[in-house]
């Protein structure tokens, strides 16, 4: 069993970290049926229910690992197989996601006016560019220079599943970028690497040495709640993928159209949007139209019943005076 798990795992096209996660489920897979066991339809309900402790989203990976696994090797009958997974594993309930948009705008407005060192001029390149792209992180991270269409203000990535990409973007993130990078021509050390290829972000602390070295998204993570605390926000109120999550609801609601924030996001499904884009929308309005247009109405009726009530008094000789209009 061993070897066919060596053998799946070197055919199998996928990141590192996939194949460290397939390998964990597989070896799970294992521990659980014996390595002399059959890849039957039984052993595969056996470890499914070995996994009904784990979180839903592991069960997934995991069933997912092993299916394959199963696949891999013409096993099973694929139709049960399908069945048992639905029976045995849970799904992930779908939560509405939400972000502390005022404290993100307040970093954004910090970073936006940065200046000065090559740290500030990144950062405040880097932020501008997570806000207006919805690139993740580790996506910002691995960009080159080359990378960038100055004319266009868009670039081709590999993003998420090594799906290729286009990305666009805004005029202040070009301008914040290109403010950073005409700094960082003056003390970058001469490289053998083509200007193309070096990174767009670059590490400028002290163990970088004088090489032009990417910055990690952990570094940058980093950085990023550096300015939060400069900005006066609790580090815990943002978290790195609010960025993305501000993006999708900003485009949402300058057009009210979710499948054009699905394609600027690059989510491959609309209800992964959906569950980004749920501010502002008609279901807002109709709540204020209900609640707060009745109550308006109400207190503006109020206030000319009692402006009513004095003036008619002012007009019979009482003591009170008009209301100011």
């Amino acid at each position: 069993m061993k070897t066919k798990i060596d053998d799946f795992l070197a055919s199998f096209g996928r990141s590192p970290r996939t194949i460290f996660t397939y390998r964990n489920a597989l070896e799970q897979f294992l521990k659980v049926v014996g390595e002399q066991a059959e890849l039957n339809v039984e052993n595969y309900v056996k470890f499914l229910t070995s996994l009904k402790r784990k979180s839903p989203s592991t069960q997934k990976v995991y069933s997912t690992a092993v299916l394959k696994f199963y696949a891999f090797n013409k096993s099973g009958n694929w139709a049960e197989l399908k069945d048992a997974t639905t029976h045995f594993t849970r799904k992930a309930g779908k939560r509405i996601v939400n972000f502390n948009r005022e404290a993100l705008e307040q970093v954004i407005r910090h970073c936006d006016a940065l200046s000065g060192d090559l740290p500030s001029l990144r950062d405040r390149a880097f932020i501008l560019t997570l806000a207006d792209t919805g690139l993740r992180i580790s996506e910002a991270c691995s960009l080159k220079r080359g990378d960038i269409d100055w004319l266009e203000g868009r670039a081709v990535i590999v993003g998420k599943g090594d799906k290729q990409a286009v990305v666009r973007f805004s005029n202040r993130s070009i301008q914040a970028l290109k403010g950073y990078l005409h700094a960082r021509s003056t003390v970058d050390p001469n490289s053998r690497i083509p200007l193309a290829s070096q990174p767009l972000f670059a590490r400028h602390d002290i163990r970088a040495s004088k090489k032009v070295r990417p910055i990690t998204a952990g570094g940058m993570w980093k950085a990023i709640k550096d300015r939060m605390t400069e900005a006066g926000i609790d580090r815990r109120q943002v978290r790195i993928h609010d960025f993305r999550h501000y993006f999708v609801t900003m485009t949402y609601l300058a057009k009210k159209d979710l499948k054009l924030s699905q394609i600027l996001a690059r989510h491959e499904s609309i209800s992964t949007t959906n569950r980004y884009a749920h501010f502002g929308g008609e279901t807002d309005a109709a709540y204020d139209e209900i609640f707060n247009q009745r109550q308006d109405d109400r207190e503006l009726n109020e206030y000319h019943e009692t402006r009513e009530g004095f003036n008619s008094n002012e007009r019979a000789g009482g003591k009170a005076g008009r209301i100011p209009e």
